[in-house]
């Protein structure tokens, strides 16, 4: 049997990620972009990593606003999004030389929303058949990049 090492997934697995606030309000609030993954800062609006990402490159735009829903978000931060989005379209194209890419937002906790209080769009490369065995059969996914990696080649196309 073979086994894949991926102790930064355990925090997720076993909910002891959970804070007793909103990840993205206090990611926001510190001043260690590195350190907590946020890779542009917009007006109002930032892209930041997902801590445990389904693809190399998986990031989120999330509006400094603290809403739940769509409808409650000003017309300016949300136009921000798309106009986010289509920059990290072309940064994840450049990076990763993806055969597709994924836009997508959860809203609500049966929507699939990790984050339910706070709406944010994710956005990640995909390809060809990156949906493999390891995916389908055993539900756990390979990763080729470490997060720090990620960081520094999305920062500077963002930049």
């Amino acid at each position: 049997m073979d086994f894949l090492w991926t102790p930064w997934r355990y925090a997720y697995v076993t909910g002891a990620q959970a804070s007793r606030g909103c990840i993205f309000c206090d990611a926001v609030s510190r001043k260690d972009d590195d350190k907590t993954g946020i890779v542009f800062r917009g007006e109002r609006t930032f892209i930041i990593l997902n801590t445990f990402p389904y693809t190399s490159g998986h990031l989120m735009i999330v509006p400094y606003e603290h809403v739940d829903q769509l409808g409650k978000l000003a017309p300016a931060a949300a136009e921000e999004m798309m106009t986010l989005a289509q920059r990290v379209e072309g940064a994840l194209r450049e990076t990763y030389r993806p055969d597709g890419i994924n836009l997508g937002m959860n809203i609500g906790q049966a929507a699939g929303a990790g984050v339910a209080a706070h709406i944010h769009m994710h956005m990640l490369p995909r390809w060809a058949a990156d949906t493999n065995f390891m995916t389908t059969i055993s539900e756990t996914r390979i990763l080729p990049e470490a997060l720090d990696v990620t960081y520094s080649r999305l920062k500077e196309k963002l930049a």
